[in-house]
Protein backbone atom coordinates (compact mmCIF):
# COMPACT_ATOMS: atom_id res chain seq x y z
CA UNK A 1 0.00 0.00 0.00
CA UNK A 2 1.46 3.54 -0.41
CA UNK A 3 0.48 6.95 0.58
CA UNK A 4 0.15 10.45 -0.85
CA UNK A 5 1.46 14.23 0.46
CA UNK A 6 -1.14 16.43 0.86
CA UNK A 7 -0.29 19.67 0.28
CA UNK A 8 -2.37 23.41 0.60
CA UNK A 9 -2.53 24.45 -3.14
CA UNK A 10 -2.88 28.57 -3.16
CA UNK A 11 -2.37 30.96 -5.89
CA UNK A 12 0.54 33.72 -6.14
CA UNK A 13 -1.87 36.81 -6.10
CA UNK A 14 -4.29 35.18 -3.81
CA UNK A 15 -4.39 37.07 -0.23
CA UNK A 16 -4.20 33.77 1.12
CA UNK A 17 -0.62 33.01 -0.33
CA UNK A 18 0.50 36.46 0.11
CA UNK A 19 -0.49 36.02 4.02
CA UNK A 20 1.45 32.66 3.90
CA UNK A 21 4.50 34.31 2.56
CA UNK A 22 4.25 37.02 5.14
CA UNK A 23 4.13 34.59 7.77
CA UNK A 24 6.54 32.51 6.93
CA UNK A 25 9.15 35.49 6.61
CA UNK A 26 8.57 35.90 9.94
CA UNK A 27 10.03 32.89 11.02
CA UNK A 28 13.58 33.17 8.96
CA UNK A 29 11.65 31.18 6.03
CA UNK A 30 11.19 32.27 2.84
CA UNK A 31 8.60 30.99 0.07
CA UNK A 32 10.34 29.80 -3.41
CA UNK A 33 8.33 29.58 -6.25
CA UNK A 34 10.28 27.17 -8.81
CA UNK A 35 10.70 30.17 -11.49
CA UNK A 36 12.02 32.68 -9.27
CA UNK A 37 15.37 33.21 -10.27
CA UNK A 38 16.81 33.88 -6.66
CA UNK A 39 16.84 29.90 -6.54
CA UNK A 40 17.81 29.27 -9.77
CA UNK A 41 21.56 30.06 -8.58
CA UNK A 42 21.22 28.16 -5.47
CA UNK A 43 23.88 24.80 -5.11
CA UNK A 44 22.27 21.59 -3.14
CA UNK A 45 23.51 22.89 0.16
CA UNK A 46 21.76 26.35 0.31
CA UNK A 47 18.30 24.34 -0.86
CA UNK A 48 18.73 22.15 2.17
CA UNK A 49 18.49 24.93 4.25
CA UNK A 50 14.92 25.79 3.23
CA UNK A 51 13.73 22.80 5.07
CA UNK A 52 14.24 23.52 9.20
CA UNK A 53 13.96 20.18 10.69
CA UNK A 54 13.66 21.66 14.04
CA UNK A 55 10.11 23.68 13.88
CA UNK A 56 7.39 20.85 15.25
CA UNK A 57 5.09 19.53 12.40
CA UNK A 58 2.41 21.86 12.89
CA UNK A 59 4.42 24.80 12.92
CA UNK A 60 6.63 23.83 9.64
CA UNK A 61 6.60 24.34 6.09
CA UNK A 62 7.54 21.32 3.55
CA UNK A 63 11.21 21.13 2.35
CA UNK A 64 10.65 23.13 -1.48
CA UNK A 65 9.68 21.75 -4.44
CA UNK A 66 13.51 22.36 -5.79
CA UNK A 67 14.18 19.37 -3.94
CA UNK A 68 12.20 17.19 -6.24
CA UNK A 69 13.00 19.13 -9.19
CA UNK A 70 16.44 20.33 -9.44
CA UNK A 71 19.34 18.24 -11.33
CA UNK A 72 21.83 19.21 -8.95
CA UNK A 73 20.03 18.70 -5.78
CA UNK A 74 19.42 15.10 -7.62
CA UNK A 75 23.06 14.68 -8.13
CA UNK A 76 24.05 15.57 -4.37
CA UNK A 77 21.57 13.46 -2.30
CA UNK A 78 22.80 10.28 -4.26
CA UNK A 79 26.35 10.79 -2.37
CA UNK A 80 24.72 12.04 0.80
CA UNK A 81 22.07 9.71 1.11
CA UNK A 82 22.16 6.60 -1.48
CA UNK A 83 26.39 6.12 -1.17
CA UNK A 84 26.12 5.98 2.36
CA UNK A 85 24.92 3.68 5.02
CA UNK A 86 23.19 0.26 4.14
CA UNK A 87 20.55 0.09 1.30
CA UNK A 88 18.13 -2.87 0.49
CA UNK A 89 18.82 -4.03 -2.99
CA UNK A 90 16.68 -7.37 -3.08
CA UNK A 91 16.16 -10.64 -1.58
CA UNK A 92 17.91 -13.46 -0.87
CA UNK A 93 15.47 -15.94 -2.90
CA UNK A 94 17.13 -14.10 -5.21
CA UNK A 95 20.64 -16.01 -4.74
CA UNK A 96 18.89 -18.97 -2.60
CA UNK A 97 21.55 -21.49 -5.00
CA UNK A 98 25.24 -21.79 -5.45
CA UNK A 99 25.94 -19.25 -8.88
CA UNK A 100 22.87 -17.72 -8.46
CA UNK A 101 23.16 -13.64 -9.35
CA UNK A 102 21.20 -10.92 -9.71
CA UNK A 103 22.31 -6.94 -11.02
CA UNK A 104 21.08 -3.82 -10.41
CA UNK A 105 21.40 0.08 -10.21
CA UNK A 106 21.41 2.81 -7.35
CA UNK A 107 22.01 5.74 -9.07
CA UNK A 108 25.22 5.58 -10.89
CA UNK A 109 26.56 2.28 -9.10
CA UNK A 110 26.27 -0.42 -11.16
CA UNK A 111 26.29 -3.92 -8.66
CA UNK A 112 26.14 -7.41 -8.91
CA UNK A 113 25.27 -9.78 -6.28
CA UNK A 114 25.87 -13.72 -6.29
CA UNK A 115 26.00 -16.34 -4.00
CA UNK A 116 29.68 -18.17 -4.84
CA UNK A 117 31.25 -21.33 -4.31
CA UNK A 118 31.57 -20.77 -0.59
CA UNK A 119 27.78 -20.70 -0.55
CA UNK A 120 28.46 -17.37 0.83
CA UNK A 121 26.90 -14.11 -0.31
CA UNK A 122 28.97 -11.33 -2.38
CA UNK A 123 28.82 -8.27 -4.02
CA UNK A 124 30.83 -6.18 -6.59
CA UNK A 125 30.60 -3.41 -8.69
CA UNK A 126 29.37 -4.42 -12.03
CA UNK A 127 32.20 -3.29 -14.24
CA UNK A 128 34.48 -5.08 -15.87
CA UNK A 129 38.23 -4.03 -15.12
CA UNK A 130 39.88 -3.75 -18.63
CA UNK A 131 37.92 -1.24 -20.50
CA UNK A 132 34.89 -0.76 -17.96
CA UNK A 133 31.97 -2.84 -19.74
CA UNK A 134 29.00 -3.81 -17.66
CA UNK A 135 30.06 -7.65 -16.86
CA UNK A 136 26.34 -9.33 -15.84
CA UNK A 137 22.63 -8.38 -16.81
CA UNK A 138 19.98 -9.58 -15.46
CA UNK A 139 19.96 -12.36 -13.18
CA UNK A 140 20.72 -15.67 -13.02
CA UNK A 141 23.25 -18.85 -12.29
CA UNK A 142 27.07 -18.63 -13.69
CA UNK A 143 30.12 -20.25 -12.66
CA UNK A 144 31.87 -16.87 -13.49
CA UNK A 145 31.44 -14.05 -15.32
CA UNK A 146 32.99 -13.25 -18.88
CA UNK A 147 33.01 -9.79 -20.19
CA UNK A 148 30.54 -9.60 -23.18
CA UNK A 149 33.31 -6.74 -24.42
CA UNK A 150 36.57 -8.47 -24.65
CA UNK A 151 36.16 -11.80 -22.77
CA UNK A 152 37.87 -11.22 -19.21
CA UNK A 153 36.64 -13.46 -16.60
CA UNK A 154 36.33 -13.08 -13.16
CA UNK A 155 35.27 -15.70 -10.26
CA UNK A 156 32.48 -15.36 -8.30
CA UNK A 157 34.73 -14.46 -5.86
CA UNK A 158 35.55 -11.37 -7.56
CA UNK A 159 38.84 -12.55 -8.73
CA UNK A 160 40.12 -12.06 -12.27
CA UNK A 161 40.91 -15.75 -13.81
CA UNK A 162 41.78 -15.03 -17.40
CA UNK A 163 42.74 -11.76 -18.84
CA UNK A 164 42.71 -12.25 -23.01
CA UNK A 165 45.19 -10.32 -25.29
CA UNK A 166 47.55 -9.53 -22.45
CA UNK A 167 50.67 -10.35 -24.43
CA UNK A 168 53.19 -7.78 -24.02
CA UNK A 169 51.51 -6.09 -21.47
CA UNK A 170 54.24 -4.29 -19.04
CA UNK A 171 53.65 -4.17 -14.98
CA UNK A 172 50.11 -6.22 -15.02
CA UNK A 173 49.84 -7.53 -11.46
CA UNK A 174 46.26 -9.92 -12.08
CA UNK A 175 45.65 -10.05 -8.57
CA UNK A 176 45.45 -6.34 -8.74
CA UNK A 177 42.40 -6.63 -10.90
CA UNK A 178 39.93 -8.39 -9.34
CA UNK A 179 36.16 -6.98 -9.66
CA UNK A 180 35.72 -4.11 -6.66
CA UNK A 181 33.56 -5.30 -4.02
CA UNK A 182 30.83 -3.87 -2.17
CA UNK A 183 29.72 -4.67 1.17
CA UNK A 184 27.20 -7.21 1.40
CA UNK A 185 24.61 -8.36 4.26
CA UNK A 186 21.13 -9.62 4.43
CA UNK A 187 18.60 -9.34 7.34
CA UNK A 188 15.77 -11.80 6.98
CA UNK A 189 14.87 -12.06 3.29
CA UNK A 190 16.03 -8.80 2.12
CA UNK A 191 19.66 -7.82 1.00
CA UNK A 192 21.93 -4.91 1.69
CA UNK A 193 24.71 -3.37 0.17
CA UNK A 194 26.67 -0.85 1.63
CA UNK A 195 29.04 1.85 -0.61
CA UNK A 196 31.36 2.58 2.52
CA UNK A 197 34.50 0.31 2.55
CA UNK A 198 34.58 0.69 6.18
CA UNK A 199 31.47 -0.35 7.04
CA UNK A 200 30.95 -3.28 9.59
CA UNK A 201 28.99 -6.07 8.18
CA UNK A 202 28.54 -7.98 11.69
CA UNK A 203 24.66 -8.91 11.64
CA UNK A 204 24.37 -7.19 14.99
CA UNK A 205 25.93 -4.19 13.74
CA UNK A 206 23.70 -4.02 10.21
CA UNK A 207 20.64 -4.49 12.27
CA UNK A 208 21.18 -1.57 14.34
CA UNK A 209 22.73 0.75 11.74
CA UNK A 210 19.45 -0.19 9.18
CA UNK A 211 16.27 -0.80 11.74
CA UNK A 212 17.94 0.34 14.99
CA UNK A 213 15.22 -0.66 17.86
CA UNK A 214 12.38 -1.23 15.04
CA UNK A 215 14.31 -4.77 14.02
CA UNK A 216 12.39 -6.45 17.14
CA UNK A 217 8.93 -4.91 16.26
CA UNK A 218 9.31 -5.97 12.83
CA UNK A 219 10.52 -9.19 13.68
CA UNK A 220 7.55 -10.07 16.24
CA UNK A 221 5.12 -8.64 13.57
CA UNK A 222 6.32 -11.78 11.19
CA UNK A 223 8.67 -10.14 8.50
CA UNK A 224 10.36 -13.31 7.97
CA UNK A 225 12.48 -15.42 5.65
CA UNK A 226 10.09 -18.32 5.85
CA UNK A 227 7.08 -16.22 3.72
CA UNK A 228 6.85 -18.38 -0.27
CA UNK A 229 8.21 -16.27 -2.76
CA UNK A 230 5.46 -15.05 -5.28
CA UNK A 231 6.52 -12.87 -8.18
CA UNK A 232 8.25 -9.16 -8.74
CA UNK A 233 6.24 -6.37 -10.68
CA UNK A 234 8.16 -2.99 -11.59
CA UNK A 235 6.76 0.35 -12.06
CA UNK A 236 8.64 3.27 -13.74
CA UNK A 237 6.89 6.23 -12.51
CA UNK A 238 7.40 9.97 -13.68
CA UNK A 239 8.70 11.56 -10.42
CA UNK A 240 10.87 12.20 -8.03
CA UNK A 241 11.87 9.17 -5.93
CA UNK A 242 10.96 11.06 -2.64
CA UNK A 243 7.13 11.84 -4.29
CA UNK A 244 6.46 8.08 -4.17
CA UNK A 245 7.91 7.76 -0.50
CA UNK A 246 5.79 10.61 0.50
CA UNK A 247 3.06 9.10 -1.12
CA UNK A 248 3.65 6.01 1.13
CA UNK A 249 3.74 8.33 4.94
CA UNK A 250 0.55 10.05 4.56
CA UNK A 251 -0.69 7.69 7.41
CA UNK A 252 -3.43 6.74 5.26
CA UNK A 253 -4.71 10.27 4.76
CA UNK A 254 -5.07 9.77 1.20
CA UNK A 255 -6.89 6.28 1.35
CA UNK A 256 -10.19 6.85 0.82
CA UNK A 257 -10.28 9.57 -1.40
CA UNK A 258 -7.70 7.29 -3.95
CA UNK A 259 -7.99 4.05 -3.10
CA UNK A 260 -11.55 3.29 -2.58
CA UNK A 261 -11.37 -0.59 -3.16
CA UNK A 262 -8.46 -0.73 -0.48
CA UNK A 263 -10.38 1.24 2.24
CA UNK A 264 -13.20 -0.76 2.26
CA UNK A 265 -10.90 -3.48 3.84
CA UNK A 266 -9.29 -1.16 6.11
CA UNK A 267 -10.80 0.55 9.73
CA UNK A 268 -8.94 3.76 8.78
CA UNK A 269 -9.82 5.44 11.87
CA UNK A 270 -7.82 2.86 13.79
CA UNK A 271 -4.56 4.17 12.04
CA UNK A 272 -1.48 4.89 14.08
CA UNK A 273 1.63 5.57 13.35
CA UNK A 274 5.42 5.01 15.24
CA UNK A 275 8.03 6.82 14.79
CA UNK A 276 11.79 5.00 15.40
CA UNK A 277 15.46 6.27 14.59
CA UNK A 278 15.43 5.65 10.59
CA UNK A 279 12.23 3.00 10.60
CA UNK A 280 8.34 4.52 10.86
CA UNK A 281 5.89 1.81 11.49
CA UNK A 282 2.30 2.34 10.44
CA UNK A 283 -0.52 0.23 11.70
CA UNK A 284 -4.12 -0.44 10.91
CA UNK A 285 -7.29 -2.67 11.73
CA UNK A 286 -8.29 -4.53 8.76
CA UNK A 287 -11.86 -4.79 7.55
CA UNK A 288 -12.32 -8.26 7.66
CA UNK A 289 -12.54 -9.43 11.53
CA UNK A 290 -10.69 -12.73 12.45
CA UNK A 291 -10.10 -13.68 8.98
CA UNK A 292 -6.57 -13.53 8.58
CA UNK A 293 -6.91 -15.10 4.96
CA UNK A 294 -8.81 -12.86 3.43
CA UNK A 295 -6.03 -10.35 1.48
CA UNK A 296 -5.74 -7.40 4.20
CA UNK A 297 -6.57 -9.84 6.75
CA UNK A 298 -7.46 -8.57 10.20
CA UNK A 299 -4.45 -6.21 10.46
CA UNK A 300 -1.78 -4.28 8.45
CA UNK A 301 1.61 -3.42 8.76
CA UNK A 302 3.59 -0.81 6.96
CA UNK A 303 6.95 0.26 8.00
CA UNK A 304 9.14 2.68 5.94
CA UNK A 305 12.98 2.03 6.03
CA UNK A 306 14.74 5.15 5.37
CA UNK A 307 15.34 6.16 2.82
CA UNK A 308 13.43 4.11 0.22
CA UNK A 309 12.45 1.34 1.02
CA UNK A 310 8.94 -0.58 2.71
CA UNK A 311 8.18 -3.53 3.69
CA UNK A 312 4.05 -4.14 4.10
CA UNK A 313 2.81 -7.42 6.22
CA UNK A 314 -1.34 -7.69 5.99
CA UNK A 315 -2.94 -10.76 6.21
CA UNK A 316 -1.32 -14.22 4.58
CA UNK A 317 1.21 -11.21 2.37
CA UNK A 318 4.39 -9.42 2.76
CA UNK A 319 5.12 -7.42 -0.12
CA UNK A 320 8.03 -5.01 -0.16
CA UNK A 321 8.46 -1.93 -2.30
CA UNK A 322 12.00 -0.62 -2.84
CA UNK A 323 11.96 3.03 -4.96
CA UNK A 324 14.85 3.52 -6.64
CA UNK A 325 15.98 7.14 -8.69
CA UNK A 326 16.14 6.83 -11.89
CA UNK A 327 16.22 10.82 -12.51
CA UNK A 328 15.13 14.14 -11.11
CA UNK A 329 11.83 13.23 -12.26
CA UNK A 330 11.91 9.74 -12.72
CA UNK A 331 12.12 6.39 -10.35
CA UNK A 332 11.86 2.50 -10.66
CA UNK A 333 9.27 1.13 -7.98
CA UNK A 334 10.14 -2.62 -7.39
CA UNK A 335 7.43 -4.67 -5.89
CA UNK A 336 8.30 -8.15 -4.23
CA UNK A 337 5.54 -10.42 -3.11
CA UNK A 338 5.98 -13.63 -0.31
CA UNK A 339 3.02 -15.54 1.36
CA UNK A 340 2.48 -17.68 3.82
CA UNK A 341 3.45 -21.37 2.34
CA UNK A 342 0.19 -23.28 3.61
CA UNK A 343 -1.35 -20.77 0.12
CA UNK A 344 1.45 -20.97 -2.27
CA UNK A 345 -0.53 -23.27 -4.52
CA UNK A 346 -4.06 -21.16 -4.25
CA UNK A 347 -3.41 -20.23 -7.85
CA UNK A 348 -6.85 -18.52 -7.90
CA UNK A 349 -5.93 -16.35 -4.77
CA UNK A 350 -3.14 -15.61 -5.18
CA UNK A 351 -4.69 -13.86 -9.31
CA UNK A 352 -6.97 -12.49 -7.16
CA UNK A 353 -4.83 -10.56 -4.46
CA UNK A 354 -2.07 -9.41 -7.01
CA UNK A 355 -4.97 -7.78 -9.42
CA UNK A 356 -6.52 -6.02 -6.41
CA UNK A 357 -2.46 -4.69 -5.47
CA UNK A 358 -2.06 -3.79 -9.29
CA UNK A 359 -4.88 -1.75 -9.09
CA UNK A 360 -3.53 0.20 -5.78
CA UNK A 361 -0.57 0.74 -7.13
CA UNK A 362 -1.89 1.90 -10.79
CA UNK A 363 -3.88 4.37 -8.35
CA UNK A 364 -0.59 5.38 -6.74
CA UNK A 365 0.94 5.87 -10.03
CA UNK A 366 -1.58 8.18 -11.12
CA UNK A 367 -1.34 10.43 -8.11
CA UNK A 368 2.42 10.81 -7.86
CA UNK A 369 2.82 11.71 -11.12
CA UNK A 370 0.44 14.12 -11.08
CA UNK A 371 1.68 15.64 -7.89
CA UNK A 372 5.31 15.75 -9.90
CA UNK A 373 3.62 17.97 -12.28
CA UNK A 374 2.30 20.03 -9.57
CA UNK A 375 5.79 20.59 -8.19
CA UNK A 376 7.41 21.18 -11.07
CA UNK A 377 4.18 23.86 -11.70
CA UNK A 378 5.38 27.71 -10.59
CA UNK A 379 2.33 27.93 -8.83
CA UNK A 380 3.72 25.67 -6.16
CA UNK A 381 6.70 26.19 -3.89
CA UNK A 382 6.43 24.42 0.14
CA UNK A 383 3.29 23.40 1.70
CA UNK A 384 1.78 22.13 5.26
CA UNK A 385 1.63 18.90 7.48
CA UNK A 386 -1.45 17.16 8.26
CA UNK A 387 -0.05 16.70 12.27
CA UNK A 388 -2.48 14.42 13.07
CA UNK A 389 -1.57 11.65 10.15
CA UNK A 390 1.90 12.84 8.45
CA UNK A 391 4.34 13.05 11.18
CA UNK A 392 6.18 9.78 9.57
CA UNK A 393 6.40 12.19 6.23
CA UNK A 394 7.87 14.36 8.49
CA UNK A 395 9.98 12.65 10.11
CA UNK A 396 11.36 11.31 6.61
CA UNK A 397 11.91 15.00 5.53
CA UNK A 398 14.05 15.25 8.91
CA UNK A 399 16.07 11.99 8.22
CA UNK A 400 16.41 13.58 4.58
CA UNK A 401 17.87 17.24 5.97
CA UNK A 402 20.35 14.81 8.52
CA UNK A 403 21.90 13.51 5.90
CA UNK A 404 21.89 16.24 3.37
CA UNK A 405 23.87 18.59 5.69
CA UNK A 406 26.63 16.42 7.10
Amino acid sequence: MAMTMTTMMLKPTSPIFILQTKSLKRRNFKVFSLRNPETSSLGPQALVAQFDPKIPIEEAITPPSSWYTDPSFYTFELDRIFYRGWQAVGCTEQIKRLHEFFTGRLGNVEFVVCRGDDGKVHAFHNVCRHHASILAYGSGRKSCFVCPYHGWTYGLDGALLKATRITGIKNFVENEFGLIPIKVATWGPFVLLNMERDADTDLDIVADEWLGSSSEVLSNNMVESSLSYVCRREYTIECNWKVFCDNYLDGGFHVPYAHKGLASGLKLDSYSTTICERVSIQKCVGGSGENDYDRLGSKALYAFVYPNFMINRYGPWMDTNLVLPLGPRKCLVVFDYFLEASLKDDKAFIERSLKDSERVQMEDVMLCEGVQRGLESPAFSVGRYAPSVENAMHHFHCLLYDSLIK
